[in-house]
């Protein structure tokens, strides 16, 4: 990983987007800081998309996509992506997966979740699971004692022998059934909501985040950025951003998003 300074401002001057995992990279210890939202909303004053692609629910996606100052959200690691339509005034909703088809998963992760809470001591179902329609989150540090990395691993071991698809983030082990995850639902909002091939366009959009969920889009996105909390992580990644903030955090997603606009011309 190359510090940002060594960003070159021609890139940063052709992005078109800006792509950011939520916890612990817009937020720190689980708070939004004012800088960060500041960042958000100074990135897309500037004429720049802004898409939040996270773990977190879909309840609080609903409010994402509402409230803050961006274009889009993608939720529960791909499951689904928000949209706010101001000229309609409504809320666009696209899930990657068919309402029956969820109803019918949901049931199959409750048995998974007990499996898991009776073999991993000191973990607890996330207690915004009530808020998610398409994956089951497992809590090993965000409202319980973090546990450590062998107790981490035996969740993920759990819910691959059970058939999920498993990703560890900053605070939570998310699974899923299904192929999709954070790259592959971003690929597909991008290409039906903003008329994007990214496949094309890979380097005019910049993907910030922090933890091993983050890695298919680490390893996409050439103009990737770990905030300097990445390392934490680092030796349980296989792809790693190419370049790191100097701050943790909120700070740093307010340092990125300062060095993509000070790249741009000043209108």
């Amino acid at each position: 990983m190359r510090p940002l300074a060594e960003f070159p401002p021609e890139a940063r001057r052709a992005l078109r987007g800006v792509l950011a995992d939520i916890d612990d990279t817009l937020t720190t210890h689980g708070r939004l800081h004012a800088a960060a939202y500041a960042a958000l909303e100074n990135l897309r004053a500037a004429g720049l998309l802004v898409i939040p692609v996270t773990g977190r629910p879909a309840g609080w996606c609903d409010h994402i996509a509402r409230m803050w100052p961006v274009d889009a959200v993608v939720g529960e690691n791909g499951a689904f992506w928000f949209r706010h339509d101001a000229g309609q005034g409504r809320l666009v909703k696209r899930y990657v997966v068919g309402d029956a088809e969820r109803a019918r998963r949901a049931g199959r992760m409750e048995a998974i979740a007990a499996r898991i809470l009776a073999e991993v001591p000191g973990c607890a179902v996330s207690s915004d699971q009530a808020y998610r329609e398409a994956d089951l989150a497992i809590d090993f540090r965000e409202d319980v004692p973090p546990l450590d990395r062998a107790a981490v691993a035996r969740i993920v071991a759990v819910m691959e022998s059970e058939g999920l698809t498993a990703k560890v983030s900053s605070i939570h082990v998310n699974g899923w059934f299904g192929g999709y995850d954070k790259l592959s639902t971003t690929r597909l909002m991008l290409a039906e909501d903003f008329g994007v091939d990214i496949d094309r366009e890979r380097d005019r959009f910049v993907f910030a985040g922090d933890s091993p969920n983050d890695q298919p889009m680490f390893a996409f996105f050439p103009n990737a950025v770990g905030v300097a909390n990445v390392r934490e992580m680092a030796d349980l990644m296989a792809s790693l951003p190419r370049y790191v903030t100097p701050s943790a955090g909120s700070a740093g997603f307010a340092e990125l998003a300062d060095a993509i606009l000070a790249a741009r011309p000043r209108k």
